[in-house]
């Protein structure tokens, strides 16, 4: 018999709900975040034989153990219709490449928006959508999305006219690549909204949860049979896809027989809102024998801060880098790993949130539980010699975010001179940042993004992908901006309540 799989929230006011409900509503009303009451362990026979399966039967069953009120088959259709016969290119989702010597580029970029978040945003819609016939009793979903770049275009693209569901978006003006940009604003569909803030990504994410917390919104939609939900990884359902893809590149060395069933792998993860290397973390709770979790950060390093003082603290200049994806303040998702951290006590957590909001500031008194994580981070010049290094040395075209994490490892390596094999994240293709990476491998300054693509193409030798190429054909739909305290009005004009 099928024991069911309940949710909790880190904060504690609300019941034990099933993956249904915690898909649907995205986001606690106590303003916590769903996360499963256990983690369903995964064996090394079992490990050994997801080693002989395809990327999408792995999933298939990864999910199965989480969405324990998805009968069967709404599992392996959402999977199927996500990763075989979805937008990845020559149905690669996650491969592995090997860089050097027990080192291995994990390229997540293959999907439909060349960044990682289409492996969770690819097969999302189809999880939202069953989860609102079940959960919302016929009210349509209303999707409301920050974004520091990458979760934005991969949101639209995945719930581009899925019925029942509006999509929102809102990006910092200012804080993310020109093609990243581009890519938002032509976005076609006619339930989804693009908004530029003025202001950093920080902005955009506090203006999103002050939304799900408004009771006035609440109101207002549930009046006009709406109700919210989220497509950040503030929502479950986009974490978990996550988790497969630790799983399947471990199996992946196993199957190539670089590694035995039980060899422990590092992984080095660029993350800024922590919901990328919380993944590996939940994998490690499930039985993937993780070594070490690198946690690598740009110049915005309060992880790096956290991982070895236990100190919070995002009282600090907000920088605006070469890596736009990462530059955030304030990780949503270390409220996951709080509540691991804390004992699963929500009373802790709900107290360091409120520290949070309340000064930008909480402690930890318990670091020694952060043993699995190592951190570091990478300023700009670290970035572009990295970029350049890896061509140079491997002839392989790195974007700055995969650079980072590139550099963060060097640096784990230098400190603690360890050879465990070690799987790198690469987050993004080269040629969503093409003027960061020409400038990088050439020294020069491209201000045409267009023109940058075409001689990066040119200099590596590789192809645009075509989903990027043809951006110039495209309609910019959405401009202008907005100032953060009109978030809540734009939310209602688009939805016309």
């Amino acid at each position: 018999m099928v024991v069911n799989m309940h949710y909790v929230s880190t904060r504690g006011a609300e019941e034990r709900i099933l993956s249904t409900e915690a898909i649907a509503r995205g986001m606690a009303s106590d303003g916590g975040l769903y996360l499963p009451e256990s983690f369903p362990p995964v064996s090394l026979d079992e490990i050994r034989r997801l080693s002989e399966l395809s990327y999408m039967e792995r999933a298939a069953y990864i999910f199965s153990l989480f969405l324990t009120d998805f009968p069967e088959e709404a599992i392996f259709s959402a999977t199927r219709r996500a990763y075989q016969s979805g937008d990845f290119e020559e149905d690669r989702v996650a491969p592995l490449s090997v860089l050097a010597p027990d080192v291995y580029m994990l390229e997540l970029w293959h999907g439909p928006t060349c960044a990682f978040k289409d492996v969770a945003l690819q097969i999302l819609p189809h999880l939202s959508t069953y989860s609102a016939g079940v959960a919302l009793e016929g009210k349509e979903m209303v999707i409301l999305v920050a974004t520091s770049g990458d979760t934005g275009k991969a949101a639209l693209e995945g719930f581009k006219n899925v019925p029942g569901i509006k999509v929102i978006v809102f990006y910092p003006e200012e804080g993310v690549s020109p093609i990243q940009k581009l890519q938002m604003t032509t976005q076609e569909g006619e339930n989804l909204h693009v908004s530029a803030i003025k202001g950093n990504f920080d902005d955009a994410q506090n203006g999103v949860k002050a939304i799900f917390a408004d009771p006035d919104v609440t109101r207002k939609l549930a009046e006009s049979g709406k109700v919210l939900s989220s497509a950040n990884s503030i929502n479950f359902g986009r974490l978990l896809p996550q988790i497969v893809y630790y799983f399947s590149s471990y199996c992946d060395l196993l199957s190539g027989e670089e590694i035995s069933a039980g060899d422990k792998v590092n992984f080095v993860v660029p993350t800024g809102n922590f919901g990328n290397i919380l993944a590996g973390y939940y994998a490690s709770r499930m039985g993937l024998p993780v070594g070490k979790l690198i946690c690598a950060s740009n110049k915005n390093n309060v992880l790096t801060d956290f991982i070895y003082t236990g100190i919070y603290d995002a009282n600090r200049e907000f920088h605006t880098t070469i890596s736009p994806s990462m530059d955030i303040l304030i990780s949503s998702n270390l409220e996951r790993l709080l509540f691991e951290l804390c004992g699963r006590s929500a009373v802790k957590v709900t107290g360091l949130m409120n520290s949070l909001k309340e000064s930008k500031k909480y402690q930890l008194d318990i670091t020694e539980k952060l043993g699995l994580f190592w951190g570091g981070f990478c300023g700009e010049e670290h970035t572009k010699v990295a970029i350049k290094e890896v061509y140079d040395r491997y002839y392989y075209t790195m974007d700055p975010h995969t650079a980072v994490a590139y550099g963060v490892y060097q640096d784990y390596v230098a400190a603690t001179d360890d050879k465990t094999k070690t799987i790198i994240v690469s987050t993004a293709s080269p040629y969503k940042f093409a003027q960061s990476v020409l400038e990088a491998l050439t020294n020069e300054k491209i201000e045409d993004g267009f023109v940058a693509l075409s001689q990066l193409s040119e200099l590596t030798g590789t192809d645009i992908p075509t989903q990027l190429s043809c951006l110039l054909d495209k309609t910019v739909r959405f401009q202008g901006s907005i100032l953060p305290s009109m978030m809540k009005e734009e939310v209602f004009s688009f939805l016309k309540i």
